[in-house]
């Protein structure tokens, strides 16, 4: 019996069908669907970014999510985060993401947490995670969620948006020659600009957030990913890519 037949009697006939069209993507199938079902994401945050993000990664199939957010939802964030409605106003954002999850994937293990993503909260959780992705909207927070993927050897995909302007970047934290998020910016919170003072498009953010997705699963899938700072113009709606490296004297990663 050949190793491909082994690999589909792991999947049954329900699950074959729900996950055929991305079975058939040559640089996925079986292997990268078994590697999904089997990972751990987390996300931190659960707003404009994770909501595409956190509905592709369960549609497609990964094994358990862990959701933080200590916010509720709030009639501003409807025209951006797309997985909450109306009846959800009041209500905890990662208990209402968890909701709509669990509605589109039964498939997918998810546990929400009403909680800050604090340097405690990470050191418990990410030890067991595949790869986090980080869906928060303050520098601070990034900067906590950065250090833990160092101090854990964790792959970490970070993606913001705000105007009409987005980034994305992968930072292969597994592999200890590669720059983590503070090697890119440094270590200050300064110039953290909130929605609610400078505005945000809704598909500027969509756009970002399932790109996170897409480098999530392509980083489960065991794709090798390139240190490049991707910069999204909503505007022209182009892109610039910046590469960057390791900064030998960084006070997080640099040893």
């Amino acid at each position: 019996m050949s190793d491909s037949t082994d690999r589909q009697r792991t999947l049954d006939d329900q699950q074959l069908l729900r996950y055929s069209r991305q079975l058939l993507v040559e640089e996925f199938d079986l292997d990268g669907q078994q590697a999904l079902s089997t990972a751990t994401v987390i996300i931190v945050g659960c707003g404009g970014l994770a909501s595409p993000a956190a509905l592709y990664l369960a549609g497609a199939g990964v094994g358990r999510l862990l959701l933080v957010d200590d916010d509720r939802v709030e009639l501003s964030n409807l025209h951006r985060q797309i997985a909450f409605h109306g009846d959800d106003l009041g209500e905890a954002k990662a208990v209402a993401l968890a909701r709509r999850l669990g509605a589109l994937n039964p498939d997918s293990r998810v546990d929400a947490f009403v909680a800050r993503a604090d340097a405690d909260w990470l050191d418990r959780h990410l030890p067991d995670a595949t790869v986090l992705l980080d869906c928060s909207d303050n520098f601070a927070t990034r900067q906590i969620v950065n250090a833990a993927c160092v101090r854990h050897a964790k792959p970490l995909v970070s993606g913001a948006a705000i105007r009409m302007d987005g980034q994305l970047a992968v930072f292969d934290l597994r592999d200890p020659g590669n720059a983590c998020y503070a090697c890119v910016y440094g270590e200050g919170t300064d110039g953290d600009l909130a929605c609610s003072e400078a505005g945000v498009l809704g598909p500027v953010v969509g756009a970002i957030g399932t790109l996170q997705a897409l480098l999530a699963i392509q980083v489960i899938a065991g794709q090798e990913m390139a240190p490049v700072l991707r910069l999204f113009d909503g505007r022209t709606v182009s892109w610039r890519e910046i590469r960057f490296r390791k900064d030998s004297r960084c006070a997080v990663c640099g040893g």
